[in-house]
């Protein structure tokens, strides 16, 4: 019997990076794509809705009032859409977040089938931990795949921050969840948390009542990591911090983050067998004109947009400081 995986997701000002990730998890049994967007200045929602148009996705315009959480309005209203809501497994993922699945042909129903073979019963939810990658030492943004852009990363354990412990959660749609949360399901009903079989990336069991956003002490990921992306080149990281955050809006993406998510310990080519693999999909989404079009058009507008920043003098520091702290 078919399991249809949805993923959910709140974008602004990704437009490079979109065909990529769209790409990459289309090989790995995603069914489809739920993008909220909001203030889109690049194209993002262009793209969206192009993705739409063929099938690939659903565009959800999603407007916040002023000093809103655009990712918490997201969370509520994908709890509501009829794509999630038709869906047999669910997932909430950042575009610059890539499941690097170790198992069978490293797609999600491959994993579903070790976990649950691992664990000895089926699974409500599947927990990745984060993987980081740093700059690399990669200044400029280029128009290339992330995933061979960026190939140094965090050790396997121990993690290279505190922020560095954060997961993502893969979950069964079967009424055990009443609320959606960035990092796992959330709202179960008081007092039936054993009936939820909750797993890490090795099939080993957990406590529901006890995970969080982070991984556990003894956390295994023998099935995979979840590789994160998330400052990528310095001038790709002074647009992403211009934009603000989706979350935690009045916290400034500076200094404090980036040293805590550039991790370049150690070289980590493991996830470019998987995207060979879905590079004829993506080859695919850009022998589209239309989306071929946006893409370039998101590309430039993101050049302009780190031409315009390298010349307001309260970033000159900034930027000075990213060099000097680029690996």
């Amino acid at each position: 019997m078919s399991q249809t995986i949805t993923v959910f997701t709140t974008m602004k000002n990704e437009g490079p990076y979109m065909l990529e990730w769209v790409a990459f998890h289309r090989l790995l049994g995603v069914d489809h794509f739920l993008i909220f967007t909001n203030d889109c200045e690049d194209g993002t929602d262009d793209i969206a809705r192009r993705l739409q148009q063929m099938g690939l996705a659903t565009h959800v315009p999603n407007e916040v009032s002023e000093g809103g959480n655009p990712q918490h309005q997201m969370l509520r209203r994908a709890r509501r859409h009829p794509r999630t809501k038709a869906s047999d497994w669910l997932l909430c993922l950042d575009v610059d977040e890539f499941w690097n699945i170790r198992c069978g042909d490293n797609s999600f129903h491959a994993l579903i089938a070790a976990v649950e073979q691992k664990a000895g019963q089926p699974v409500d939810a599947i927990s990745f931990a984060w993987r980081l990658f740093g700059s690399s030492g990669n200044i400029s943004f280029d128009d290339r795949p992330v995933t061979e852009g960026f190939t140094m990363a965090d050790n396997e354990f121990p993690y290279h921050s505190g922020r560095a412990y954060g997961l993502k959660t893969l979950f069964r749609n079967n009424g055990k969840f009443s609320r959606f949360g960035p990092h796992r399901p959330k709202g179960i009903e008081e007092g039936r948390e054993h009936e939820v079989a909750w797993s890490d990336a090795g099939g080993n069991l957990y406590p529901a009542d006890k995970v969080g956003w982070r991984a556990w002490r003894g956390f295994e990921h023998t099935f995979g990591r979840l590789h994160h992306y998330s400052v990528r080149s310095l001038d790709g990281f002074l647009v992403k911090r211009d934009r603000g955050r989706t979350n935690h809006i009045k916290v400034d993406q500076g200094q404090a983050y980036w040293l805590d998510m550039n991790a370049n310990k150690v070289p980590d080519s493991s996830i470019l067998p998987i995207a060979k693999r879905a590079a004829p999909i993506l080859d695919e989404l850009k022998a589209d004109p239309e989306l071929s079009r946006l893409h370039a058009e998101a590309c430039d507008w993101h050049r302009a947009k780190i031409a315009e920043i390298k010349m307001r003098p309260d970033w000159v520091d900034f930027r000075s400081w990213l060099a000097d702290n680029l690996v």
